[in-house]
């Protein structure tokens, strides 16, 4: 029997997925005096690894000050929060 038949198949994989560097709020409510958040930012405090990758955050946690964060998308729920507080959730293009 050939080799094709005898492996087993592994599904599908889509070449367009994008994949998103995930951050939560409270990650981001641990960066301290830091009142404009961008992926920059997120790169020098360690929270994501490359700067290549766009970023998502997501709502869980909370948010005690008002903050302007800038993302490539956001939860509904992260959107909320951080209007919420007073801040703004900016949207950056390019993905």
């Amino acid at each position: 029997m050939p080799l094709v038949r005898r492996l087993p198949k592994v599904g599908f994989q889509n070449p367009f997925r994008i994949e998103y560097a995930v951050v939560n709020l409270k990650a981001l409510a641990s960066l301290g005096t830091v009142d404009r958040i961008t992926p920059e930012t997120l790169v020098e405090a360690g929270l994501i690894r490359r700067k290549s990758r766009p970023v998502k955050v997501l709502g869980s946690g909370e948010v005690g000050r008002p903050l302007v964060i800038q993302a490539h998308k956001f939860s509904k729920s992260a959107m909320e929060k951080i209007q919420a507080a007073g801040g703004r959730a900016e949207v950056i293009g390019g993905v």
